[in-house]
């Protein structure tokens, strides 16, 4: 044999990392109820923001967030940077009172005047801390392009935005702002029953009839 297999070694032993914590992003042994919303949140010549869809899980919702975007009068170089500045971590300046015009920025308000935004949010999943923070959360779970036919001077990129834990069971608003995209803030009214709602029908991946087989 001219290629061997090396000897075995000994694996050291290492402490389970831990996961992510719930309040910053959905379980992963459940499904999850989708409700459908079809909601535009905000519109420019450039820019389309979309809700297609909320996603109810029993410790908070996913809302599915689609960012169509399109060069139409921009400079090349401007769309390329406005296009760079849907991902939050690649935005600088943001602090010390400060919010650069190129930050999309995502909240929430509850009726009691509960808010709860993605503004001042770190992007280092290593350093979560496992504790919950107070709550409301607001998460934003950065996710890539979408593919869509077309080309370069149009693409649409996906987002996720983790509400923890569940509305209350009453109307709310989801706001959008991001100048650098002509978006001015945008308040859309959400149904929180039918949130609450559908994640009592949220079921998991691995019900407990079935484990053991």
């Amino acid at each position: 044999m001219f290629f061997e297999p090396p000897p075995a070694q000994e694996e050291s032993a290492r402490p389970p990392k831990p996961g992510l914590p719930g309040w910053y992003a959905p379980p992963a042994e459940e499904m999850g109820t989708v409700v459908t919303s079809g909601l535009v949140l905000a519109r420019t010549p450039n820019i389309v923001i979309t809700l297609p869809t909320i996603q109810a899980f029993g410790t908070g919702c996913l809302m599915n967030v689609d960012i169509a975007m399109r060069r139409h009068a921009m400079s090349p170089d401007d769309f390329q940077a406005l296009q760079l500045s849907v991902y939050p971590h690649m935005v600088t300046g943001v602090g010390a009172g400060r919010l650069p015009d190129n930050l999309l920025r995502f909240g929430v308000r509850f009726a009691d005047g509960t808010k709860a935004t993605t503004v001042g949010q770190r992007f280092d999943l290593a350093r979560l801390p496992q504790d919950p923070p107070p709550a409301p959360r607001l998460s934003w779970l950065l996710g890539g392009a979408s593919l869509r036919s077309g080309d370069d001077d149009a693409g649409v990129a996906a987002m996720g935005l983790w509400l923890w834990p569940p509305p209350p069971r009453e109307t709310f608003e989801l706001g959008v702002e991001w100048p650098a995209g002509g978006v001015e803030l945008s308040l859309t009214v959400l149904d929180g029953a039918a949130i609450v709602s559908a994640a009592e029908r949220s079921v998991p991946y691995w019900p407990d009839s079935a484990q053991g087989e």
